[in-house]
C-alpha cells in the first residue's frame, strides 16, 4: 500500500498543470470581428484561446505592453512600433486591409482640405492615428504646425467635436458611424492611402515557442470565424452589429470597406525572401521613421513567422 501511495504521489508531482488559455486582445474594429464571431458561435476552442474585447487601440496596446495579453490583433504600424520598442513578438497572420474603413470626419463647415489650416484635430495617440494624420496633412499640403493636434482616445471624439474643442476627428468604423450620425462629414479615408493600414495577428515569441498548439487553435478559430462571416454576412451582422452599436445596414456597408485575406493569401504575405509583406510595407516603414514613430527598419525575418500558417495548411491538406 505504501508503495502504491508513493508511486501515486510521484506521478502527481511529475504531472504538469494544464496551461491557461492563450489570451488574445483586440479593440472594437470590424476587421477583428471574425474572432468575436468564432468565440460567440463556438467556432474556436475556448479551452485553448480566450478572446478579449477592449475599448480602443490604446487600451489593447497598454494591455500588451503590461503583459496582460499573449496575443493581439493589431495594425501593422502598431506592431512595428512595439517591435521597435523591444517587444519580442511574431506576426503569424495577415488579417485584412482597410479600404475606406479608417476615416477623417469634420464639421460640415469644412468643405475641402485647404480649410483644415488652423483646425483642431482629434487623434487617438496610436501609430494608426499618427499615420492617418500624416497622410491627411500630405494630401492637404499642410505641416503639423499648421493645425492644432489634440491627442485623445476615439471614445472621446464625439464630445470634443460637439463642444467645439476640435472640428475634425481621425476615426474608424464603427466609431466613425456615430460621428456621421451626429452630422459630421467624411473628408478623407484609407482608400487614399492603399496598403498603409493592414491588420495582423501577433503573438509573443515566448508564447509561440511554449504554446504552439494554442497558437494553432487561434489561427484555426480565426479562419472558421472568417468563413462564417463571408458565407452569411447578414446573419453574422445581426449577431455582431449590436456589440458595436451600429445598425445592420451600417455594419454591412462597413464590411465593404474591408478586404479580408484568405489563409492562402495570408501565408503568401508572410513568405518569400524578402517576405511579400515586407516589400509592400516599404512606404509605411519610411513614413513611420520620418515621423519618429520607429527608429530603425524592422527585422522582417525575425518578425514574420509563417510556421503556424504552414501547420494549418498541412492539416487542411490532410483532412
Amino acid at each position: 500500500m505504501i508503495g502504491v501511495l508513493t508511486l501515486w504521489l510521484g506521478l502527481a508531482a511529475c504531472s504538469e498543470p494544464p496551461l491557461p488559455p492563450l489570451t488574445v486582445g483586440m479593440n472594437t474594429w470590424l476587421g477583428y470581428d471574425p474572432l468575436v464571431l468564432a468565440r460567440d458561435q463556438q467556432l474556436i476552442d475556448t479551452q485553448q484561446v480566450k478572446v478579449v474585447e477592449l475599448s480602443s487601440s490604446s487600451e489593447t496596446l497598454r494591455h500588451f505592453r503590461n503583459g496582460l495579453l499573449d496575443a493581439a490583433a493589431l495594425t501593422l504600424d502598431e506592431t512595428l512600433r512595439l517591435a521597435d520598442e523591444g517587444f519580442d513578438l511574431r506576426v503569424v497572420a495577415v488579417l485584412d486591409t482597410s479600404a475606406g474603413a479608417d476615416v477623417v470626419l469634420a464639421d460640415p463647415a469644412i468643405q475641402n482640405l485647404a480649410q483644415l489650416h488652423g483646425a483642431g484635430i482629434a487623434v487617438e495617440g496610436t501609430s494608426v492615428g499618427a499615420l492617418m494624420l500624416a497622410r491627411l496633412l500630405q494630401a492637404a499640403g499642410l505641416e503639423q504646425t499648421d493645425v492644432n493636434v489634440v491627442n485623445m482616445e476615439s471614445t472621446l471624439h464625439l464630445s470634443a467635436l460637439r463642444s467645439g474643442r476640435v472640428s475634425v476627428a481621425v476615426s474608424y468604423e464603427p466609431m466613425a458611424g456615430l460621428l456621421r450620425a451626429a452630422g459630421y462629414k467624411d473628408i478623407f479615408d484609407s482608400r487614399q492611402m492603399p496598403g498603409d493600414i493592414v491588420d495582423v495577428l501577433v503573438v509573443r515569441a515566448s508564447a509561440l515557442q511554449a504554446r504552439s498548439a494554442q497558437v494553432d487553435a487561434l489561427l484555426a478559430g480565426w479562419q472558421r470565424g472568417l468563413l462564417a462571416l463571408q458565407e452569411n454576412p447578414e446573419a453574422a451582422a445581426r449577431l455582431l452589429a449590436p456589440g458595436v452599436e451600429i445598425s445592420l445596414e451600417d455594419y454591412l456597408a462597413t464590411l465593404q470597406k474591408l478586404t479580408f485575406y484568405s489563409a492562402e493569401q495570408s501565408l503568401e504575405q508572410l513568405s518569400g525572401v524578402p517576405p511579400v509583406l515586407a516589400q509592400d510595407a516599404l512606404r509605411l516603414v519610411t513614413t513611420l521613421q520620418a515621423v519618429g514613430m520607429i527608429k530603425v527598419a524592422p527585422d522582417w525575418g525575425r518578425l514574420l513567422d509563417p510556421e503556424p500558417a504552414l501547420r494549418l495548411q498541412a492539416r487542411k491538406g490532410g483532412a
